[in-house]
């Protein structure tokens, strides 16, 4: 029976997982490639969408591991228990406002699930002074991805999925 077991509790290699990735900001979706920014764009760090924000907080958009929130804290990664990498960049160039207009709600290294609050940001402040607000979402280790569907149409934070992936 002890073989029979564990065979039953293997998953066969060939066999997927679906993970919905839910949206970090409520606001529009738009496609990858009309972010203005050749890097997001072109797919260069990777394949996703981007929101056009109408809130003002980023929440985690899987549940997961906080891998990093740079010193600007316009944007963070986090890695899902699956494996996923995510990178969510709140807008274009707002690393030049060094920190300005947002404030880190959780840590590097925490673990966080769908929908936590990650950082607050002041969205009227940054429509003023960033180059642009359009935030990329973006899977950085697509090599562990199958498929990617992407959806359209308005988000709410932590509630909307905007793509579905199978590893």
């Amino acid at each position: 029976m002890g073989f029979f077991s564990n065979f039953l509790k293997t998953k066969p290699k060939n066999s997927t997982t679906e993970i919905n990735i839910v949206a970090p900001l409520s606001g529009s979706i738009i496609n990858i490639e009309s972010v203005p920014d050749t890097v997001f764009a072109e797919k260069i760090v990777g394949d996703g969408i981007a929101i056009i924000p109408s809130n003002n907080e980023m929440v985690a958009p899987i549940d997961g591991e906080i891998n990093k929130i740079p010193d600007t804290l316009h944007a963070f990664s986090i890695k899902s228990k699956e494996g996923i990498e995510l990178f969510v960049h709140f807008g274009i160039d707002t690393v030049n406002l060094k920190g300005k207009g947002f404030l880190k709600i959780i840590g590097n290294k925490k673990e966080v699930k769908k929908g936590d609050v990650i950082i607050n940001f002041d969205l009227n402040f940054l429509i003023k002074n960033a180059k642009s607000i359009i935030t990329p979402i973006v899977i950085s280790n697509m090599e562990k991805i199958k498929t990617i569907k992407k959806m359209s149409g308005t988000v709410i934070a932590g509630k909307t999925t905007v793509m579905i992936v199978t590893i």
